[in-house]
């Protein structure tokens, strides 16, 4: 039964991206740890109570703040002159978000800007109460914009304010962010980085968007993950975040927070442990095809 469950699980998230069902192979060994599709697929995500339950909201980095689930991610980053928040999730989570930005000390009115990582509901499907609640801007990476306008929850519009294209910068206060174009896991999928000041020193942070294939790669894509995988590798990183929470260990991390402790986010040796698990798969499917 409980094996029945995770197969319906699966197929049905695979469905609703409008994705071919994910068989559970090829299989990968990265870092000591094997990998099918379906498994990091159902670590991302977890149960629907993990995307749908707070995760206690926390300091990452400098001004850059964890206001998401157990495994949707949602990142709030506070400036004197308003704040940013990255990734609106689900539409039934915005409440969710909001009770964490306050629990922060912060006014979730006082958003300004609304980003995302990729045009996926599970990412971006709040953005219009988002933008109805706070009366933010919001901007979308260009080859995103076609899939964000097919997100509708309750009839609404998908709200687009500014259309930015890779290596764009967006700014708020003393906070600049730069937008790279990562395609593969959607046309559009958006890799921010920016940087974070800490105990006097300056941290390159990685707001990373999904490197995981699809079931099916096609010539097409092939090329998007082979030209975003030489990217991201590619950036400066001493702060590795992600869509998902499991993308970064994000709960593993969190536990070892502790006053006067190194802050456990800081960790440039582990920033591509991601796209070590992605390529690996990436390039399994790959061969799979092939034969």
């Amino acid at each position: 039964m409980i094996k029945f469950r995770i197969v319906i699980f699966l197929l049905g998230t695979s469905l609703f991206y409008g994705q071919t069902p994910q068989p559970d192979h090829p299989s990968v060994t990265v870092h000591g740890q094997t990998y099918t599709p379906s498994s990091i697929l159902a670590r991302n995500m977890g149960t629907d109570a993990d995307q749908a339950t707070q995760f206690p909201p926390h300091k990452i980095i400098g001004n850059i703040y964890y206001v998401g689930t157990r495994t949707l991610s949602s990142f709030l980053i506070a400036t004197p002159q308003g704040h940013i928040l990255i990734n609106s999730t689900y539409e039934r989570n915005v409440p969710v978000i909001e009770k964490s930005v306050s629990q922060l000390g912060f006014k979730f009115s006082d958003i300004k800007i609304l980003l995302g990582n990729h045009a996926h509901v599970d990412h971006q499907e709040g953005d219009a109460l988002v933008r109805q609640m706070t009366g933010a801007q919001v901007i979308a990476m260009a080859e995103d914009v076609p899939a964000l306008q097919a997100l509708k929850p309750g009839g609404k519009e998908h709200p687009i304010d500014r259309i930015i294209h890779d290596g764009d910068k967006v700014t708020l206060g003393n906070v600049a962010l730069v937008a790279h174009l990562t395609p593969g896991h959607t046309r559009g999928c958006t890799t921010w980085t920016t940087t974070a000041e800490e105990g006097g020193k300056t941290y390159n942070v990685l707001l990373g968007c999904s490197l995981r294939p699809p079931a099916v790669v096609t010539p097409a894509i092939a090329e998007e993950f082979v030209r975003s995988f030489k990217l991201v590798r590619s950036l400066p990183c001493d702060v590795q975040l992600g869509d998902h929470g499991a993308q970064y260990d994000m709960q593993a991390k969190y536990a070892k927070l502790k006053t006067g402790a190194p802050n456990p986010f800081i960790s440039p040796s582990t920033c591509m442990n991601e796209a070590d698990i992605e390529e690996a798969m990436f390039h399994a499917i790959l061969d799979e095809q092939k034969k």
